[in-house]
Protein backbone atom coordinates (compact mmCIF):
# COMPACT_ATOMS: atom_id res chain seq x y z
CA UNK A 1 0.00 0.00 0.00
CA UNK A 2 2.87 2.39 0.84
CA UNK A 3 4.43 1.75 -2.57
CA UNK A 4 1.18 2.65 -4.31
CA UNK A 5 0.90 5.90 -2.32
CA UNK A 6 4.46 6.79 -3.25
CA UNK A 7 4.00 6.03 -6.94
CA UNK A 8 0.56 7.68 -7.30
CA UNK A 9 1.87 11.31 -7.32
CA UNK A 10 4.41 10.37 -9.99
CA UNK A 11 1.72 8.81 -12.17
CA UNK A 12 -0.55 11.84 -11.74
CA UNK A 13 2.32 14.16 -12.72
CA UNK A 14 3.00 12.14 -15.87
CA UNK A 15 -0.70 12.12 -16.81
CA UNK A 16 -1.02 15.89 -16.30
CA UNK A 17 2.15 16.59 -18.27
CA UNK A 18 0.97 14.36 -21.12
CA UNK A 19 -2.13 16.51 -21.70
CA UNK A 20 -1.88 18.63 -24.86
CA UNK A 21 -1.42 22.33 -24.27
CA UNK A 22 -4.01 24.79 -25.51
CA UNK A 23 -3.31 28.15 -27.13
CA UNK A 24 -3.43 30.10 -23.86
CA UNK A 25 -1.22 27.53 -22.12
CA UNK A 26 1.43 28.04 -24.82
CA UNK A 27 1.13 31.83 -24.63
CA UNK A 28 1.32 31.94 -20.84
CA UNK A 29 4.30 29.60 -20.84
CA UNK A 30 6.05 31.77 -23.43
CA UNK A 31 5.36 34.94 -21.40
CA UNK A 32 6.79 33.29 -18.32
CA UNK A 33 9.92 32.17 -20.19
CA UNK A 34 10.70 35.45 -21.99
CA UNK A 35 9.20 37.96 -19.59
CA UNK A 36 7.14 40.98 -20.56
CA UNK A 37 8.35 44.55 -20.89
CA UNK A 38 5.87 47.16 -19.77
CA UNK A 39 4.89 49.90 -22.20
CA UNK A 40 6.34 52.42 -19.74
CA UNK A 41 9.75 50.71 -19.81
CA UNK A 42 9.80 50.48 -23.61
CA UNK A 43 8.76 54.13 -23.94
CA UNK A 44 11.57 55.09 -21.57
CA UNK A 45 14.13 53.11 -23.58
CA UNK A 46 12.94 54.71 -26.81
CA UNK A 47 12.93 58.22 -25.32
CA UNK A 48 16.46 57.74 -23.99
CA UNK A 49 17.62 56.42 -27.39
CA UNK A 50 18.75 53.15 -25.82
CA UNK A 51 19.65 50.28 -28.12
CA UNK A 52 16.38 48.38 -28.45
CA UNK A 53 14.91 46.67 -31.48
CA UNK A 54 11.13 46.80 -31.79
CA UNK A 55 9.71 43.92 -33.82
CA UNK A 56 6.09 44.01 -35.02
CA UNK A 57 4.92 40.43 -35.68
CA UNK A 58 1.33 41.21 -36.72
CA UNK A 59 -0.21 40.28 -40.04
CA UNK A 60 0.13 42.98 -42.70
CA UNK A 61 -3.58 43.88 -42.63
CA UNK A 62 -3.39 44.41 -38.85
CA UNK A 63 -0.62 46.93 -39.29
CA UNK A 64 -3.21 49.33 -40.71
CA UNK A 65 -4.42 49.71 -37.10
CA UNK A 66 -1.25 51.68 -36.45
CA UNK A 67 2.13 51.01 -34.90
CA UNK A 68 4.56 52.24 -32.31
CA UNK A 69 5.95 55.42 -33.88
CA UNK A 70 9.51 55.96 -34.98
CA UNK A 71 11.33 58.71 -36.81
CA UNK A 72 14.20 58.93 -39.27
CA UNK A 73 16.72 58.65 -36.43
CA UNK A 74 15.24 55.45 -35.01
CA UNK A 75 13.67 53.68 -38.01
CA UNK A 76 16.65 51.33 -38.34
CA UNK A 77 15.61 49.75 -35.02
CA UNK A 78 12.02 49.00 -36.06
CA UNK A 79 11.21 45.85 -38.02
CA UNK A 80 8.11 44.04 -39.22
CA UNK A 81 7.71 40.38 -40.01
CA UNK A 82 4.62 38.24 -39.69
CA UNK A 83 4.70 35.62 -36.97
CA UNK A 84 4.35 32.96 -39.67
CA UNK A 85 7.50 34.12 -41.48
CA UNK A 86 9.62 34.86 -38.42
CA UNK A 87 11.82 31.77 -38.50
CA UNK A 88 12.60 32.26 -42.20
CA UNK A 89 13.25 36.01 -42.18
CA UNK A 90 14.72 37.01 -38.82
CA UNK A 91 18.34 35.97 -39.43
CA UNK A 92 18.48 38.31 -42.43
CA UNK A 93 16.84 41.16 -40.51
CA UNK A 94 18.60 41.01 -37.15
CA UNK A 95 22.06 39.50 -37.03
CA UNK A 96 23.05 40.56 -33.48
CA UNK A 97 22.01 37.68 -31.22
CA UNK A 98 22.76 39.82 -28.13
CA UNK A 99 20.44 42.69 -29.12
CA UNK A 100 17.53 43.63 -26.89
CA UNK A 101 14.47 42.76 -28.98
CA UNK A 102 10.93 43.63 -27.94
CA UNK A 103 8.26 41.88 -29.98
CA UNK A 104 4.68 43.04 -30.20
CA UNK A 105 1.39 42.14 -31.78
CA UNK A 106 -2.15 43.37 -31.17
CA UNK A 107 -2.69 42.05 -27.61
CA UNK A 108 0.48 40.22 -26.66
CA UNK A 109 -0.07 36.54 -27.44
CA UNK A 110 1.73 36.20 -30.76
CA UNK A 111 4.39 38.63 -29.54
CA UNK A 112 5.13 36.29 -26.64
CA UNK A 113 5.27 33.25 -28.91
CA UNK A 114 7.57 35.14 -31.29
CA UNK A 115 9.93 36.17 -28.48
CA UNK A 116 10.00 32.58 -27.28
CA UNK A 117 10.98 31.35 -30.75
CA UNK A 118 13.65 34.06 -30.97
CA UNK A 119 15.13 32.83 -27.68
CA UNK A 120 15.20 29.29 -29.02
CA UNK A 121 16.97 30.62 -32.13
CA UNK A 122 19.71 32.15 -29.99
CA UNK A 123 18.47 35.73 -29.51
CA UNK A 124 19.35 35.94 -25.83
CA UNK A 125 17.50 39.18 -24.99
CA UNK A 126 14.19 38.73 -26.76
CA UNK A 127 11.12 39.71 -24.75
CA UNK A 128 7.61 40.88 -25.53
CA UNK A 129 5.60 44.04 -24.96
CA UNK A 130 3.04 43.50 -22.21
CA UNK A 131 -0.42 43.89 -23.70
CA UNK A 132 0.91 44.40 -27.22
CA UNK A 133 -0.10 47.49 -29.18
CA UNK A 134 -3.34 47.72 -27.19
CA UNK A 135 -1.32 47.84 -23.95
CA UNK A 136 0.85 50.57 -25.46
CA UNK A 137 -2.23 52.61 -26.45
CA UNK A 138 -3.97 52.05 -23.09
CA UNK A 139 -0.86 53.38 -21.35
CA UNK A 140 -1.45 56.63 -23.26
CA UNK A 141 1.45 56.40 -25.68
CA UNK A 142 1.17 57.54 -29.30
CA UNK A 143 0.23 55.33 -32.22
CA UNK A 144 1.45 56.08 -35.74
CA UNK A 145 -1.34 55.65 -38.29
CA UNK A 146 -1.74 56.47 -41.94
CA UNK A 147 -3.31 59.72 -40.78
CA UNK A 148 -0.34 60.66 -38.59
CA UNK A 149 0.47 60.14 -34.93
CA UNK A 150 -2.37 60.03 -32.43
CA UNK A 151 -2.94 59.28 -28.77
CA UNK A 152 -6.02 57.25 -27.98
CA UNK A 153 -7.94 58.38 -24.92
CA UNK A 154 -9.78 55.90 -22.78
CA UNK A 155 -13.14 57.06 -21.47
CA UNK A 156 -13.58 55.86 -17.93
CA UNK A 157 -17.21 55.19 -17.02
CA UNK A 158 -18.29 56.68 -13.72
Amino acid sequence: MKKILLILPLILTIVVMAQPMGKMDLINKAKKEVGEMTPKKLKSLLDEAEDVIVLDVRESEQRSEGSIPYDDMTKEYFFTVTRGNLEWEINKMITDKDALIVTYCRRGGRGALAANVLRKMGYKNATTLKGGLKGWAKAGYPIQTGLGTTILKVNKAK
